[in-house]
């Protein structure tokens, strides 16, 4: 039978005047014709008469029928992705002192299962025998990488099904053991006891060292930013592993600086009550938005006056301009003189929602967002180490999403964080809500 070389098209007679086009990308088939493109199976999965009529039943059934799943089965028969830890984003507030610091690969997450590797989806990456071989049957945790700054290239290997010559780039860096148990320190001791025993050739622990604090992290982010990487992890120490989104393993990219004018002070509640709970603020660029972390005790006491100028620390530009995760630094070094006279002060001042901290057991608070006819509601409350959200158009009964936090004051600190959010966003606290 004929077959179709990698990169190679073919083209047959289809119903209509155009003929369609038959291709071998990397090992995946394609077909343009409607059975082909209408199949809700993964691209690498299909095949239609045509792909049939060049290459023979045996071949296509051969390529489609593999022995082994695309995907791992779920208990309900369903597929399903791995049952893989996903980071956080870093708060820009909480202490990274302790934790355990890694650099952030711009790989290709992969988990191995004991016998193959599949994503995060559970798509199947066809790796070469030879290049699993050495891979313990217990499932381990981490991602196919190339380099710094090969993404496109590293995901332009692993997911070609023919397994190519090209997979000797790739390494697999080892970054947790998901069924070894035990917290992350006896984990990483069970992988580097194993991954010297095991003798598996493109495998390798990847490094973790202890964050000292805030300069050594910020150190350590422009040490690897500078060299094309993509940024760090951080990971609690004694913390377990577990399936889906945890505060235990947060991401860290770069930090930005700016500067801001003081144009109100917004109440303290719960744990802040009777003194500064965020500070609002003003841009260059006329963006209003509250600072609410950052703070020591002695500055929300006795905050920077109204006119003065801050800098203040954030990751990143909302799509409204609005900085994301702002952290108050302190005032500008010149005493915190502003660049340019602030505005007159209204007869009414700047009616800002208070953003406050979110005492455990705290009552719920209403937020509402009515601009350019949008007419939204956004509510939170805390329940001891729980945080709950609700959301949706106003009039409705929305939608309700709970995460539960390890503490319930780092629950607090994530409403605080959410809270800051959403009135970067242009949401406004109802009275009374």
């Amino acid at each position: 039978m004929p077959d179709l070389a990698d990169g190679e098209t073919f083209e047959v007679k289809g119903s209509g005047a155009k003929p369609y086009q038959l291709r071998n990308v990397g090992g995946v088939y394609s077909c343009t014709c409607p059975a082909w493109r209408n199949q809700s199976t993964p691209i690498e999965r299909r095949t239609c008469k045509h792909l049939r009529k060049l290459r023979g039943d045996v071949a296509e059934e051969a390529r489609v029928g593999a022995a082994r799943p695309q995907k791992p089965a779920a208990a309900d028969g369903d597929a399903a992705g791995p049952p893989v830890l996903l980071a956080e984003t870093w708060d820009n507030a909480r202490d990274p002192a302790g934790w355990w610091m890694s650099e952030k690969l711009d790989g290709v997450r992969a988990y191995w299962d004991g016998t193959q590797f599949v994503s995060r989806q559970g798509n199947l990456y066809h790796a070469p025998n030879w290049f699993v071989e050495g891979l313990p049957d217990v499932p381990l945790d981490g991602e196919l990488w190339v380099a710094r700054k090969a993404f496109q290239r590293t995901v332009g290997i692993v997911r070609r099904q023919d397994k190519p010559d090209t997979w000797k780039e790739v390494q697999f860096l080892v970054f947790d053991a998901p069924a070894a148990g035990g917290a992350f320190e006896e984990r990483v001791a069970y992988l580097r006891d194993g991954l010297a025993k095991w003798k598996a050739g493109f495998a390798a622990l990847h490094p973790h060292e202890l964050c000292r604090g805030v300069d050594h992290l910020r150190a350590e982010l422009a040490r690897v930013e500078g060299l094309g990487g993509e940024g760090l992890m951080l990971r609690e120490p004694g913390s377990r592993y577990e399936a889906g989104r945890s505060g235990t393993l947060v991401k860290v990219k770069s930090f930005r600086d700016d500067e801001a004018v003081v144009v109100g002070h917004e109440p303290g509640k719960g744990r802040h009550a009777g003194r500064l709970g965020a500070l609002t603020v003003r841009l260059a660029s006329g963006k209003v938005f509250s600072v609410g972390t950052g703070f020591t005790d002695r500055e929300r006491q006795s905050p920077p006056p109204v006119g003065s100028t801050i800098t203040f620390r954030y990751q990143e530009l909302s799509d409204g301009g609005v900085p994301r995760f702002p952290s108050y630094v302190g005032l500008r070094a010149d005493g915190g003189v502003p660049a340019a006279s602030p505005p007159p002060a209204d007869p009414d001042p700047l009616p800002a929602p208070p953003v406050v901290a979110s005492s455990p057991g705290a009552a719920r608070r209403l937020f509402e967002f009515t601009e350019a006819g949008a007419a939204k509601f956004w509510e939170v409350w805390t329940d001891g180490a729980d945080v709950t959200t609700r959301w949706g158009k106003i009039g409705s009964a929305g939608q309700q999403k709970s995460k539960t936090f390890p503490t319930p004051e780092k629950a607090a600190a994530a409403a605080d964080g959410l809270i800051a959010e959403k009135v970067g966003k242009g949401y406004a606290e109802r009275p009374g809500g």
